[in-house]
């Protein structure tokens, strides 16, 4: 199965858009090649571009404080084992108070790296970072894979509470919707949103062999689905057949 996944808020895509990130940065620095770190700093960077012009520390605070308001009140509730839910709610209240602790935006700290710096002002310039240009760079890269990857580990480390943070709230949010099948007819598929819930998230699966990709849009009363075939030379066209697929609303 493929799954795709379609946020219905600006907050939302940020979140889905810096857990892409964090995914790709954890996967490089699995690797020990000088290329791989090279990327994962490229990813670093981003990532610090993103914290940087928006405030997602206060969104995913906000967003924390929330969650632990409505599992404080659900203690009590006989239909909810109160063990599962002390547990969770410990998850939340620690995510909270991590991030919380640390001082400014996520990543600030590392703007005062002055050779971290110097790197990031030319890694996004088109073979900026030659060994002419950065000879620092070059040697670093040149270096061992164990000295690297401490390095990277220490830079990553000031992610670590903005990451835990957004995995929970992600899970969170993923968890609340329950998958069910649901078939586009010829190819196209519109569903009213349920009242008085606010979906943000969409979560369509659909089997890899189909080779057929959606094109999502909605609004926060109504999803649309076209689904297209993927024809030879990276073209494609509008589904003639029934699709079945799997589709959760997450809110």
């Amino acid at each position: 199965m493929i799954l795709y996944e379609y946020p219905f808020n600006e907050r939302i895509r940020t979140y889905l858009r810096l857990e892409h990130l964090l995914h790709r940065l954890s996967s490089l620095l699995a690797h020990t090649a000088a290329l791989d770190h090279h990327f994962a700093l490229v990813t670093l960077f981003e990532i610090m571009d993103m914290a940087g012009r928006i405030d997602i520390k206060t969104d995913v605070l906000k967003d924390l404080e929330n969650h632990k308001a409505y599992l404080s009140a659900q203690r009590g509730n006989p239909a909810i084992a109160q063990e599962a839910l002390e547990a969770f709610a410990g998850y939340v209240e620690n995510a909270f108070s991590a991030l919380k602790r640390q001082h400014g935006k996520p990543c600030s700290q590392l703007t005062e790296d002055d050779w971290l710096m110097s790197v990031r002002s030319r890694i996004f310039i088109p073979g900026g970072t030659c060994s002419f240009d950065l000879p620092a760079y070059h040697a670093w890269q040149e270096g061992h894979a164990d000295a690297r990857l401490a390095d990277l580990s220490r830079w990553t480390s000031h992610l670590q509470p903005l990451a835990n943070a957004l995995a929970l709230l992600l899970h969170m949010l993923r968890d609340s919707g329950t998958p069910q099948m649901a078939q586009a007819q010829q190819g196209q598929f519109q569903h009213a949103l349920p009242q008085g819930r606010q979906v943000q998230l969409i979560r369509l699966s659909l089997p890899k062999k189909m080779n057929v990709v959606p094109k999502i849009s909605g609004n926060r009363l109504l999803i649309s689905i076209q689904f297209m075939q993927q024809l030879a030379g990276n073209k494609s066209a509008p589904v003639a057949d029934d699709v079945a697929f799997e589709l959760a609303l997450c809110s």
